[in-house]
């Protein structure tokens, strides 16, 4: 019987999908990790299999078992416990994972935010895609409410809405075929986390959103789908959540090859997602979504342009806007790796928060959609003196009835200095040049986490950032500072009440942003806004003796104003979350809040940031005024760290190059 068993594992290998293909993989090298494949097929070679080796596995799964019950109770809206076998037990949502002390599996709880969105998101774009079906979904705790149908599909337009009829039939039938949370939906959504580390995000999806299908959690460290296979068992989504241990990118063209595209794909990587993006936007089913999170916002805000292009095909530039900068810089990147394969991307919901960006879009085929992919694009010409910007765009589409025409554009709206303060133009891009959000979607999630508040330990901060995202001007890239204005004239700021009245006044659209706490998104051009602030500064004086003649704020105050600012506070200039006291901008929590260590393959446990970051203070200043070079004991070798220094305690950051000079200038006899 176990030779058949074996014989049949090994005939299975070759004709399953590669996300099963690889648990069988591992099964053949080892039985201690025989949890990758179906729960019901691992019974069957428990029971078929004698001898000690069985004990030894549930051995194993009982110790664990063991070791979380004896853990102390943890709430269920997020926490973590010591666990007796040195790891932790994480609770966030509803799912639970056991996290290993050492430092061998990624986990940052700062994301819980980023997580909590991603499911509100992932369960209203099942139940759009359920919807056409005829399949309603039940989430926990939420009204029994007749719900607005979006249609976004690549036939219809964004901004359809259609009211779901309410009789008493459908309702009964809406209940009959309602999907709960944990069942598998055979015409469900299917899911792949790419990136999934400890299997966090994937059993959430499990154990929090209803109507999918199935859920593959892949990695590529073998520790890490030892530690998923642990935490799928801990959560008993074993019918749902399937662990994977292969490359991202080859699991994802695999699936195209053999046309098993997925439904939602999830890239959360540490750092860019630049290297996943093209298996992506190919492995995804037509209409399917994309959620991605970048988290090198010093590449994409402009610190690196040369390093953004290479990554992501625009240049960054240093600007007040940097922050939605980044999320036009990875929306213009998807699209362009989708345009390649006849497809285009409409996005439904552009997030930057904390120290990461983070998006989802819709990918669509069409080869006629895709020739207006080049007028959503835009370069942007950004003034280094006083601010100003303007946005150029690649492409321009003439229609004529039925009939559309594709044009390059005509440029460049600048002239070779800036107008206002006379110095030069930096030219950043291409950007995505469209609407980040899509107001329609936008409105499902707000309302579906309004009405069921306590689904999410952050459900203040969801809804605080998406009145926002309703708020914001669509058709407006970029945004001003408030602070940056009042600081290129010298003079002192005025509220933001009052700067926003005298836009309104002068007949102009105003609104905030998400991105950034002061920022001003108007459609006002430049010349309007520097009116505002010259008829600002004829109010609160500055010293012109002591500007410069060559400064942005004596070229910008020498012109006298044609707009005659009025800066009484009106009703409408205070927006409706501001009204509320919705949680917008959130204080760090704690202290260090931000990204994490990376995850060492090693096993060791990595310092954390804040170590480095004291250790390596003031490094090049100590090294210049110290010459003994007793400071660089602080600063081991790597043949230190790894054991293996001939020197042992004495060993310090120089004497490698110390024992080279000596060899190179010997000392005279």
């Amino acid at each position: 019987m176990k030779s058949k068993c074996l014989l049949w594992i090994w005939t299975l290998g070759g004709t399953l999908p590669p996300y099963r293909r690889a648990g069988t993989l591992q099964i053949q090298k080892a039985w201690n990790i025989s949890p990758l494949i179906a729960v019901k097929v691992r019974n069957i070679f428990v029971k078929a299999m004698d001898g000690d080796q069985p004990q030894c596995m549930e051995t194993a799964d009982l110790n664990l078992e063991q070791n979380v019950a004896q853990s102390p109770i943890v709430s269920t809206t997020g926490g973590s416990e010591a666990v007796k076998n040195g790891g932790t037990l994480v609770t966030e949502g509803k799912g639970k994972i056991f996290f290993p002390s050492a430092n061998e599996v990624f986990y940052n709880p700062v994301q819980e935010f980023n997580r909590d969105l991603t499911c509100a998101v992932l369960t209203e774009f099942v139940r759009l895609q359920l919807s056409s079906k005829g399949i309603s979904i039940a989430v926990p705790g939420e009204e029994n409410v007749s719900k607005v149908i979006v249609d976004l599909s690549k036939g219809g337009k964004d901004d359809d809405l259609e009211q779901t009829p309410g009789g008493d039939d459908q309702q009964d039938n809406e209940e009959h075929e309602a999907v709960k949370v944990g069942e598998v939906c055979q015409e469900g959504v299917r899911v792949l986390e790419a990136l999934a580390a400890s299997g966090l995000r994937s059993i959430r999806f499990a154990k929090e959103v209803p109507g999918l299908q199935r859920v593959v959690a892949n990695d590529l460290s073998a520790k890490a789908v030892e530690l998923i296979t642990k935490n799928i068992q801990l959560n008993d989504v074993g019918h749902l959540v399937t662990p994977s241990l292969s490359d991202a990118r080859m699991l994802m063209y695999q699936s195209k090859a053999d046309r098993d595209l997925f439904d939602v794909i999830d890239l959360d990587p540490y750092g860019s997602p630049s290297m996943f993006l093209d298996a992506a936007v190919q492995s995804v089913s037509d209409g399917g979504l994309l959620c991605v999170t970048c988290t090198d916002m010093a590449v994409m805000a402009g610190n690196s342009g040369e390093t953004c292009y290479s990554k992501y095909g625009s240049m960054s530039i240093k600007g007040k806007f940097c922050h939605e900068m980044a999320l036009r810089i990875i929306l213009h990147s998807i699209d362009l790796r989708a345009n390649c394969y006849q497809r285009y991307i409409v996005p439904l919901l552009s997030v930057s928060a904390d120290f990461y960006i983070r998006v989802f879009v819709r990918v669509f085929t069409g080869q006629a959609k895709v020739k207006a992919s080049a007028s959503k694009q835009a370069f942007v010409y950004n003034c280094v003196g006083c601010g100003s910007f303007h946005m150029q765009r690649l492409g321009k589409v003439a229609h004529n009835g039925n009939n559309f025409n594709y044009k390059a554009a005509c440029g460049p709206p600048v002239g070779p200095s800036c107008e206002y303060c006379q110095q030069r133009h930096q030219l950043g891009g291409p950007l995505w040049a469209e609407p980040l959000h899509n107001a329609d979607f936008v409105q499902r999630v707000l309302s579906a986490v309004g009405s069921n508040p306590a689904r999410f330990r952050t459900s203040q901060r969801i809804q605080g950032i998406l009145s926002m995202v309703m708020e914001e001007l669509s058709d407006v890239p970029l945004y001003y500072t408030l602070d940056h204005l009042s600081k290129t004239v010298r003079c002192s700021s005025p509220s933001l009440l009052q700067f926003r009245s005298a836009l309104l006044h002068a007949g102009y659209r105003v609104s905030l942003s998400h991105a950034c706490k002061n920022a001003i998104k108007t459609d006002a051009p430049p010349p309007v806004l520097w009116d505002i602030m010259r008829c600002w500064e004829k109010l609160n004086p500055v010293k012109r003796e002591r500007l410069s003649e060559s400064s942005p704020a004596a070229h910008i105050l020498s012109v006298e104003p044609k707009l005659q600012a009025s800066f009484t506070v009106r009703a409408d200039a205070n927006p409706s979350s501001r009204k509320q006291g919705l949680k917008r901008f959130q204080l760090n929590p704690e202290p260090f809040w931000g990204p994490k260590a990376r995850a060492k393959a090693g096993g060791g446990i990595s310092s954390s940031l804040q170590e480095k970051r004291k250790l390596h203070q003031n490094k090049r200043k100590e090294c210049a005024e110290q010459s003994d070079g007793a400071h660089l004991k602080n600063f081991p070798c790597k043949r230190f760290r790894q054991g293996n220094c001939s020197l042992g305690d004495k060993c310090c950051y120089s004497h490698e190059t110390e024992g080279k000079t000596a060899e190179n200038n010997p000392a005279p006899s």
